[in-house]
Protein backbone atom coordinates (compact mmCIF):
# COMPACT_ATOMS: atom_id res chain seq x y z
CA UNK A 1 0.00 0.00 0.00
CA UNK A 2 1.35 3.41 -0.97
CA UNK A 3 2.29 5.83 1.73
CA UNK A 4 -0.43 8.44 2.30
CA UNK A 5 0.47 11.91 0.99
CA UNK A 6 0.38 13.43 4.47
CA UNK A 7 2.74 10.78 5.78
CA UNK A 8 5.07 11.29 2.80
CA UNK A 9 5.13 15.03 3.46
CA UNK A 10 6.08 14.35 7.07
CA UNK A 11 8.96 12.21 5.87
CA UNK A 12 10.04 14.94 3.46
CA UNK A 13 9.96 17.47 6.30
CA UNK A 14 12.14 15.20 8.42
CA UNK A 15 14.68 14.62 5.64
CA UNK A 16 14.71 18.30 4.70
CA UNK A 17 15.48 19.23 8.30
CA UNK A 18 18.22 16.60 8.51
CA UNK A 19 19.75 17.98 5.29
CA UNK A 20 19.37 21.57 6.54
CA UNK A 21 17.39 22.35 3.40
CA UNK A 22 14.09 23.83 4.59
CA UNK A 23 13.18 25.06 1.11
CA UNK A 24 12.88 21.44 -0.06
CA UNK A 25 10.08 20.96 2.45
CA UNK A 26 8.32 24.12 1.27
CA UNK A 27 8.72 23.32 -2.42
CA UNK A 28 7.63 19.70 -2.00
CA UNK A 29 4.39 20.77 -0.34
CA UNK A 30 3.73 23.62 -2.77
CA UNK A 31 4.43 21.57 -5.91
CA UNK A 32 2.74 18.33 -4.89
CA UNK A 33 -0.75 19.23 -6.16
CA UNK A 34 0.66 20.77 -9.34
CA UNK A 35 2.65 17.61 -10.02
CA UNK A 36 -0.39 15.36 -9.55
CA UNK A 37 -2.69 17.57 -11.65
CA UNK A 38 -0.15 17.90 -14.45
CA UNK A 39 0.84 14.25 -14.45
CA UNK A 40 4.52 14.86 -13.74
CA UNK A 41 6.78 11.85 -13.50
CA UNK A 42 8.56 11.21 -10.22
CA UNK A 43 11.77 12.44 -11.82
CA UNK A 44 10.16 15.70 -12.99
CA UNK A 45 8.71 16.36 -9.56
CA UNK A 46 12.03 15.69 -7.84
CA UNK A 47 13.89 17.92 -10.29
CA UNK A 48 11.41 20.76 -9.74
CA UNK A 49 11.73 20.52 -5.96
CA UNK A 50 15.52 20.40 -6.01
CA UNK A 51 15.71 23.30 -8.49
CA UNK A 52 13.87 25.52 -5.99
CA UNK A 53 16.42 24.65 -3.31
CA UNK A 54 19.38 25.30 -5.61
CA UNK A 55 17.96 28.63 -6.82
CA UNK A 56 17.30 29.77 -3.26
CA UNK A 57 20.79 28.79 -2.14
CA UNK A 58 22.38 30.58 -5.07
CA UNK A 59 20.37 33.70 -4.30
CA UNK A 60 21.30 33.53 -0.63
CA UNK A 61 24.96 32.94 -1.48
CA UNK A 62 24.96 35.90 -3.85
CA UNK A 63 23.57 38.15 -1.15
CA UNK A 64 26.25 37.04 1.30
CA UNK A 65 29.00 37.65 -1.26
CA UNK A 66 27.61 41.09 -2.08
CA UNK A 67 27.52 42.06 1.60
CA UNK A 68 31.03 40.74 2.17
CA UNK A 69 32.41 42.76 -0.77
CA UNK A 70 32.20 46.07 1.18
CA UNK A 71 30.63 48.05 -1.64
CA UNK A 72 30.04 51.68 -0.61
CA UNK A 73 26.59 51.48 -2.21
CA UNK A 74 24.54 49.17 -4.40
CA UNK A 75 24.59 50.24 -8.02
CA UNK A 76 23.42 47.76 -10.63
CA UNK A 77 24.63 47.84 -14.21
CA UNK A 78 20.98 48.08 -15.29
CA UNK A 79 20.75 51.43 -13.47
CA UNK A 80 23.70 52.97 -15.33
CA UNK A 81 22.81 56.00 -17.46
CA UNK A 82 24.28 55.16 -20.86
CA UNK A 83 22.73 58.32 -22.30
CA UNK A 84 25.32 60.28 -20.31
CA UNK A 85 28.08 58.12 -21.83
CA UNK A 86 27.01 57.66 -25.47
CA UNK A 87 30.51 56.61 -26.54
CA UNK A 88 30.53 53.70 -24.09
CA UNK A 89 29.63 50.40 -25.74
CA UNK A 90 26.59 48.79 -24.16
CA UNK A 91 27.63 45.47 -25.68
CA UNK A 92 31.04 45.67 -24.02
CA UNK A 93 29.50 46.35 -20.61
CA UNK A 94 26.93 43.59 -21.14
CA UNK A 95 29.73 41.16 -21.97
CA UNK A 96 31.75 42.22 -18.91
CA UNK A 97 28.60 41.73 -16.81
CA UNK A 98 28.71 38.02 -17.63
CA UNK A 99 31.95 37.90 -15.58
CA UNK A 100 33.63 35.73 -18.19
CA UNK A 101 36.79 37.80 -17.81
CA UNK A 102 37.26 36.58 -14.23
CA UNK A 103 38.08 32.88 -14.84
CA UNK A 104 40.63 34.14 -17.39
CA UNK A 105 42.27 36.40 -14.76
CA UNK A 106 41.68 39.43 -16.95
CA UNK A 107 41.28 43.01 -15.75
CA UNK A 108 39.03 45.98 -16.41
CA UNK A 109 40.33 49.55 -16.29
CA UNK A 110 37.99 52.54 -16.24
CA UNK A 111 39.55 55.92 -17.02
CA UNK A 112 37.83 59.29 -17.03
CA UNK A 113 37.04 62.51 -15.17
CA UNK A 114 35.18 62.49 -11.85
CA UNK A 115 31.44 61.92 -12.05
CA UNK A 116 31.42 60.02 -15.34
CA UNK A 117 30.27 56.71 -13.84
CA UNK A 118 33.48 54.81 -13.12
CA UNK A 119 32.53 53.84 -9.57
CA UNK A 120 29.00 52.91 -10.64
CA UNK A 121 30.35 50.58 -13.30
CA UNK A 122 32.93 49.12 -10.90
CA UNK A 123 30.26 48.34 -8.33
CA UNK A 124 27.83 47.04 -10.93
CA UNK A 125 30.39 44.67 -12.41
CA UNK A 126 31.38 43.61 -8.90
CA UNK A 127 27.79 42.81 -7.97
CA UNK A 128 27.37 40.84 -11.19
CA UNK A 129 30.54 38.89 -10.34
CA UNK A 130 29.18 38.07 -6.88
CA UNK A 131 25.94 36.88 -8.44
CA UNK A 132 27.98 34.61 -10.70
CA UNK A 133 29.56 32.98 -7.67
CA UNK A 134 32.83 34.93 -7.39
CA UNK A 135 34.30 36.38 -4.21
CA UNK A 136 34.73 40.14 -4.57
CA UNK A 137 36.33 42.84 -2.44
CA UNK A 138 36.00 46.59 -3.00
CA UNK A 139 38.11 49.46 -1.62
CA UNK A 140 39.65 52.73 -2.74
CA UNK A 141 43.32 52.78 -3.72
CA UNK A 142 44.11 54.64 -0.50
CA UNK A 143 42.34 52.00 1.59
CA UNK A 144 44.11 49.17 -0.21
CA UNK A 145 47.49 50.74 0.48
CA UNK A 146 46.58 51.32 4.13
CA UNK A 147 45.61 47.66 4.43
CA UNK A 148 48.90 46.53 2.93
CA UNK A 149 50.89 48.93 5.10
CA UNK A 150 49.26 47.52 8.24
CA UNK A 151 50.05 43.98 7.13
CA UNK A 152 53.64 44.95 6.34
CA UNK A 153 54.12 46.61 9.72
CA UNK A 154 52.93 43.44 11.46
CA UNK A 155 55.17 41.18 9.37
CA UNK A 156 52.34 39.45 7.54
CA UNK A 157 52.40 41.08 4.11
CA UNK A 158 53.04 37.79 2.31
CA UNK A 159 50.14 36.17 4.15
CA UNK A 160 47.86 39.10 3.37
CA UNK A 161 48.71 39.06 -0.33
CA UNK A 162 48.07 35.31 -0.45
CA UNK A 163 44.74 35.84 1.31
CA UNK A 164 43.71 38.53 -1.17
CA UNK A 165 44.66 36.34 -4.10
CA UNK A 166 41.91 33.96 -3.06
CA UNK A 167 39.42 36.65 -4.05
CA UNK A 168 38.50 36.20 -7.69
CA UNK A 169 38.02 39.94 -8.11
CA UNK A 170 39.50 42.96 -6.34
CA UNK A 171 38.11 46.39 -7.15
CA UNK A 172 40.43 49.37 -6.74
CA UNK A 173 38.57 52.66 -6.92
CA UNK A 174 39.96 56.19 -7.21
CA UNK A 175 43.51 55.53 -8.34
CA UNK A 176 45.17 58.91 -8.72
CA UNK A 177 43.16 61.06 -6.35
CA UNK A 178 45.93 61.02 -3.74
CA UNK A 179 49.62 60.43 -4.60
CA UNK A 180 51.57 57.70 -2.81
CA UNK A 181 55.00 57.74 -1.26
CA UNK A 182 57.60 55.34 -2.65
CA UNK A 183 57.01 52.65 -0.01
CA UNK A 184 53.24 52.77 -0.53
CA UNK A 185 53.71 52.57 -4.29
CA UNK A 186 55.91 49.48 -3.88
CA UNK A 187 53.24 47.81 -1.76
CA UNK A 188 50.57 48.53 -4.36
CA UNK A 189 52.85 47.16 -7.06
CA UNK A 190 53.16 43.92 -5.10
CA UNK A 191 49.36 43.65 -4.97
CA UNK A 192 49.15 44.03 -8.74
CA UNK A 193 52.10 41.70 -9.34
CA UNK A 194 50.76 38.85 -7.21
CA UNK A 195 47.45 38.91 -9.08
CA UNK A 196 48.98 39.13 -12.56
CA UNK A 197 47.63 36.21 -14.63
CA UNK A 198 46.19 34.65 -11.45
CA UNK A 199 43.16 36.75 -10.50
CA UNK A 200 41.23 39.74 -11.77
CA UNK A 201 41.10 43.41 -10.86
CA UNK A 202 38.87 46.33 -11.75
CA UNK A 203 40.64 49.67 -11.42
CA UNK A 204 39.23 53.14 -11.91
CA UNK A 205 41.23 56.35 -12.27
CA UNK A 206 40.64 59.98 -13.08
CA UNK A 207 44.07 60.14 -14.72
CA UNK A 208 45.46 58.74 -17.98
CA UNK A 209 48.22 56.15 -17.69
CA UNK A 210 50.78 58.77 -18.70
CA UNK A 211 50.28 60.48 -15.33
CA UNK A 212 50.39 57.40 -13.10
CA UNK A 213 54.13 57.89 -12.60
CA UNK A 214 53.33 61.08 -10.67
CA UNK A 215 50.78 59.24 -8.54
CA UNK A 216 53.14 56.43 -7.58
CA UNK A 217 56.25 58.61 -7.16
CA UNK A 218 58.22 56.41 -9.55
CA UNK A 219 57.76 56.22 -13.31
CA UNK A 220 59.56 52.87 -13.51
CA UNK A 221 57.28 51.26 -10.93
CA UNK A 222 54.23 52.82 -12.58
CA UNK A 223 55.28 51.52 -16.01
CA UNK A 224 55.82 47.99 -14.67
CA UNK A 225 52.45 48.14 -12.92
CA UNK A 226 50.58 49.38 -15.98
CA UNK A 227 52.28 46.72 -18.11
CA UNK A 228 50.89 43.96 -15.89
CA UNK A 229 47.45 45.52 -15.56
CA UNK A 230 46.76 46.11 -19.25
CA UNK A 231 48.38 42.94 -20.62
CA UNK A 232 45.06 41.13 -20.25
CA UNK A 233 42.53 43.91 -19.84
CA UNK A 234 39.63 45.87 -21.25
CA UNK A 235 40.50 49.56 -20.96
CA UNK A 236 37.43 51.79 -21.17
CA UNK A 237 37.59 55.56 -21.37
CA UNK A 238 34.65 57.56 -20.07
CA UNK A 239 34.23 61.13 -21.23
CA UNK A 240 32.23 64.26 -20.53
CA UNK A 241 31.16 66.30 -17.57
CA UNK A 242 30.22 65.01 -14.15
CA UNK A 243 26.79 63.40 -14.05
CA UNK A 244 26.42 64.78 -10.53
CA UNK A 245 26.65 68.35 -11.91
CA UNK A 246 24.02 67.89 -14.62
CA UNK A 247 21.47 70.11 -12.82
CA UNK A 248 23.93 72.81 -11.79
CA UNK A 249 25.51 75.79 -13.53
CA UNK A 250 28.97 74.21 -13.30
CA UNK A 251 30.21 72.93 -16.66
CA UNK A 252 33.51 71.27 -15.80
CA UNK A 253 35.63 70.34 -12.81
CA UNK A 254 39.29 71.41 -12.37
CA UNK A 255 40.56 67.84 -12.83
CA UNK A 256 38.56 67.52 -16.03
CA UNK A 257 40.11 70.66 -17.51
CA UNK A 258 43.58 69.55 -16.39
CA UNK A 259 43.15 66.14 -18.00
CA UNK A 260 41.98 67.55 -21.28
CA UNK A 261 44.90 69.97 -21.57
CA UNK A 262 47.65 67.60 -20.38
CA UNK A 263 49.96 66.10 -22.97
Amino acid sequence: MATAPTEAIKQIEYYATALKAPRIREAATRLADQARDSGWTHEEYLAAVLSREVSARESSGSELRIRAASFPARKAIEEFNFDHQPSLSRDTIAHLSTSQFIPKAQNVVLLGPPGTGKTHLSIGLGIAAAQHGHRVLFATAVDWVARLQTAHQHGRLTTELAKLRRYALLIVDEVGYIPFEQDAANLFFQLVSTRYEHASMILSSNLPFSRWGDVFSDHVVAAAMIDRIVHHADVLTLKGNSYRLRNTDIDTLPSHRTKNTAQ
